[in-house]
């Protein structure tokens, strides 16, 4: 990859993202829409859908294409999607949702719901990762980093290379499946390589990856922040250094996603010597969505001709109800009709078969000229008991706010909602290994979410009665994922809990004899 470094300090640019550059974004939508109609025509989603008939909608005004899709194909969620129609590629019939047979099912960490998500995999949604992810290495030429970077190792924290057989197809995680099909011009910088990459006991995984990063010089590191963090923590532990530096002096970036890393920014700094470049990515089971194209933004860019079409349904009390559910008839949007700082939860169609699929995630525009967005929370990720309708994103910035001022670490939290007499109260679990007043923690957390967030703020003075912190050490958590087989990888703890998730989660405590602070 030396001549990538190369490449970068010139500033070249793929094809498509010169094209995104230089299109309007409805204009490259309307093609990437387009494209996978006429692939899928004659699948047997496409004739039940009827695409001839959508695709022929395209020859006339501008509207009208969207306005047939719409008519013709229907809003899935996953239960929806996989009772409907996944589960025929999975016992492997051909030519389902997407031409030819389904080889690789992705599972997803299953954060909603109860249970893992199978995912369909198609190689036309592998090569569209790497496109995305080749896009999103040379944004670095906006970076003030050597082109000797570029020689380093890239250490990638992901799931088993190793897939499991389940009759007609592969499964699982989504990096195990990708990484299991790097290209080869690529293994000579992959760590940690292919032998450990193929291990599926994670606490094995780790234990490798800690013997042998003396011999490896890592320049990025890519991963979920809460794993990356507890492999940094043992490697320093291990081999008596006082900063992962010591022993990975040109490591200069680290690529993450899947969750807020912010939280977990003051514990991961204090693992460094020097700063790093934070890349985030938005790369679910589901596609490459977006990735961030500027250093010093907090959004990120959204891939708009790369196999996936894209709709926006208002996150409001119209389409959705208290526990996040899609009501009917709700109102969906094409991306030339957002606008910004409001919120939308995301609809994908794509080329590995998802088709007007609720992906789960809420986002908002920052730039609607440069198709920037962020990530604010999920569908069922909220809390609103009384019409506090308190966002992920307001839950994230309100610790990191409490982190800051009170010089503590919290590198997990998750938010219950409970009774209080004949009213209702928030209970906050946070972890942390710091020394810290509940009630201090609590008067921080409530009064930085009551400027944050007017609902909240009017809500504390009538129907939410009570704001209940119960402070536990960090492996509980960790403890917890373990015991419902989500430990490393993809995985990330729930930042609110609900119904039966949130009675495991008491219930674990209990079984602990955790004693609540």
């Amino acid at each position: 990859m030396a001549i990538l470094g190369t490449l970068l300090k010139k500033g070249i640019m793929l094809r498509e993202s010169l094209e995104q550059l230089y299109t309007s974004p409805l204009d490259l939508q309307k093609q990437e829409l387009r494209n996978l109609l006429i692939h899928c025509q004659n699948t047997k989603f496409g004739q039940a859908h009827k695409f001839d008939e959508i695709l022929a909608a395209f020859k006339g005004d501008q509207g009208q294409f969207y306005k047939a899709f719409t008519s013709n194909v229907p809003i899935f969620d996953y239960d929806k999607m996989y009772e409907q129609w996944w589960h025929l590629a999975q016992e492997g019939q051909k030519d389902v949702c997407w031409p030819g047979k389904i080889k690789y099912f992705a599972l997803s960490s299953g954060t909603s719901g109860a249970s893992s998500k199978y995912i369909p995999i198609t190689r036309e949604m592998v090569k569209s990762i790497r496109k995305t992810s080749m896009r999103q290495i040379l944004t670095m030429s906006k970076y003030d980093l050597p082109a000797s970077l570029f020689s380093k190792g890239i250490l990638m924290l992901g799931g088993s290379t190793d897939l499991k057989r389940s009759g007609h197809y592969f499964e699982g995680d989504l990096s195990g499946i990708t990484a299991a099909q790097i290209p080869f011009w690529f293994q000579h910088f992959y760590k940690p390589g292919k032998k450990i990459a193929k291990t599926k006991n994670w606490n094995d995984k780790l234990e490798e990856i800690v013997k042998k990063a003396p011999n490896w010089d890592i320049g990025i590191i890519v991963g979920v922040p809460a794993w990356l963090q507890i492999m940094m923590e043992r490697i320093i532990e291990m081999h008596q250094l006082s900063s992962i530096h010591d022993i990975w002096p040109n490591l200069q970036i680290f690529v993450h996603g899947g969750v807020s890393f912010e939280p977990y920014k003051r514990g991961f700094e204090k693992l460094l010597k020097k700063p790093l470049f934070y890349m985030e990515t938005y790369l679910a089971s589901e596609g490459f969505i977006a990735f961030q194209a500027y250093p010093n933004r907090k959004s990120m860019r959204l891939v708009l001709n790369n196999g996936i079409f894209y709709e926006f349904v208002p996150f409001t009390d119209e389409n959705f109800d208290e526990d996040g559910k899609l009501k009917s008839g709700a109102k969906t949007l094409k991306i030339d009709e957002v606008e910004e700082e409001k919120e939308y939860a995301l609809l994908i169609t794509t080329n590995a078969g998802s088709w007007r699929y609720l992906i789960g995630d809420v986002i908002k525009f920052v730039s609607i000229e440069e198709s920037e967005i962020v990530i604010t929370g999920r569908t069922k990720l909220f809390m609103s008991l009384c019409g506090e309708h308190l966002s992920l994103d307001n839950m994230n910035k309100a610790i990191e706010l409490a982190e800051e001022e009170l010089k503590v670490d919290i590198r997990e939290f998750t938010l219950l909602g409970e009774r209080a007499d004949s009213l209702f109260a928030h209970h906050w679990y946070i972890g942390t290994d710091d020394e810290i007043s509940s009630e201090a923690l609590k008067t921080h957390i409530d009064n930085h979410l009551m400027k944050l967030n007017d609902d909240y703020k009017v809500e504390r003075s009538s129907a939410l009665k009570e704001i209940r912190v119960s402070i536990l050490p960090t492996q509980i958590f960790y403890q917890w994922m373990e015991s419902q087989g989500k430990v490393g990888s993809q995985n990330k703890f729930p930042r609110v809990l609900k119904k039966e998730k949130a009675q495991l989660w008491k219930n674990f405590l209990t079984d602990q004899n955790i004693s609540l602070s």
